[in-house]
């Protein structure tokens, strides 16, 4: 999936979670859109691995792409990370429904995830699309519906 898909994915998710969590919406939808980018560090070309170069390569000359970013591993490493040093309870909930917005997306896709990582086995959907595909825009879409719907929730929150 493109990145502009894995951030739309952020915002839905922490658009509906903000229904539950009540918490800062402005905090919850950044750290999401942040979360939902992270795991393609291992990958030069996307959107944060061409902000971090020297550590996207370092990290992809380590582990490949789409297989300990896209993992339960890095999961758990990120939310001990979090809860150590970050207080905010927002900012945590975002990074890490991000981070799983980017899981379940690129499991849609055929090359899947190595979720289990270290164990060298791809999960994916038994449905698959390319990326980039029409299939893809027919995500972004529905994705972008979701956030305008739970969106009017969030202009509550500031009214």
């Amino acid at each position: 999936m493109t990145g502009k898909t894995h951030m739309m994915a952020g915002v839905a998710t922490c658009a509906v979670a903000f229904t539950i969590t009540n918490d800062n919406p402005a905090i919850l939808i950044t750290s999401g859109m942040i979360g939902s980018l992270l795991p393609d560090i291992c990958h030069s070309g996307s959107k944060i691995g061409r902000r971090f170069p020297f550590l996207s390569k370092i990290i992809n000359s380590i582990f490949g792409h789409r297989t300990f970013t896209h993992s339960l591993l890095f999961l758990f490493i990120i939310a001990s990370l979090l809860k150590t040093f970050i207080p905010f309870s927002a900012i945590s909930t975002g990074v890490l429904l991000g981070m799983i917005s980017h899981f379940v997306l690129d499991g849609m896709t055929k090359r899947g995830i190595m979720l289990f990582y270290p164990l060298k086995k791809s999960i994916r959907f038994p449905m698959t699309t390319k990326t980039g595909s029409l299939i893809e825009q027919v995500v972004f879409l529905g994705l972008a519906i979701v956030s305008i719907y739970y969106g009017k929730d969030i202009i509550q929150y500031y009214l």
